[in-house]
């Protein structure tokens, strides 16, 4: 059976849209999925399925997550080989002084347009920097990613699509659990 990554959107911040890992796992286990693991308190599930078509798959998490938890949260799904092809193209890799605690990685539920592309780059979000690569967009916070000056919900309106955000360093992690359970 395939591995998946799952992450969701808007899960378990500032207190909003509460969810228990435990509580996940059961959801995606009622749904079919094996070896279903989570990785921190921010919607990362790890799992093996069957189901071939994605969109599908998707659309019945959020639906089950919405029916369990009463709200509706994005399900943005990764295969392992994805996460390869996101670390590899960090935009970010090879430049000195980069500290991986301020990098960034929105996983976009759809390929944004050339032409919202070209759009979202044009957006004055300095000291930030962006990179859109297919369904990610790369995100260097060289002052933290406390107080950014970046808008996320002006890049989304821009790219015409949702997304959710993860670390450098959780990124990784999420493709050492899914290359376990690959295993």
């Amino acid at each position: 059976m395939p591995v998946l990554i799952s992450l969701l959107r808007g899960v378990n911040v500032g207190g909003h849209h509460k969810v228990k890992m435990d509580d996940l796992r059961a959801i995606y286990e009622s749904l079919g999925c094996d070896g279903v693991q989570t990785f921190i308190n921010s919607g990362n599930v790890i799992f093996k399925t069957a189901a071939r078509d994605l969109a599908r798959l998707r659309s019945r998490i959020e639906d089950a997550i919405e029916s369990a938890c009463g709200f509706r949260s994005d399900v943005m799904l990764r295969t392992p080989s994805d996460l390869r092809g996101v670390i590899a193209s960090n935009p970010f890799a090879a430049r000195p002084g980069i500290d991986a605690s301020r990098l960034a990685i929105h996983f976009l539920a759809a390929d944004p347009s050339a032409a919202a592309r070209e759009q979202v780059l044009a957006i004055d979000a300095a000291p930030e920097e962006l990179h859109v690569a297919g369904r990610e967009l790369y995100i260097y916070y060289p002052n933290g990613m406390g107080r950014p000056k970046l808008s996320l919900p002006l890049v989304e309106r821009t790219l015409r699509t949702s997304g959710t955000s993860r670390n450098w360093n959780t990124v990784r992690k999420l493709l050492e659990m899914a290359e376990k359970l690959e295993s």
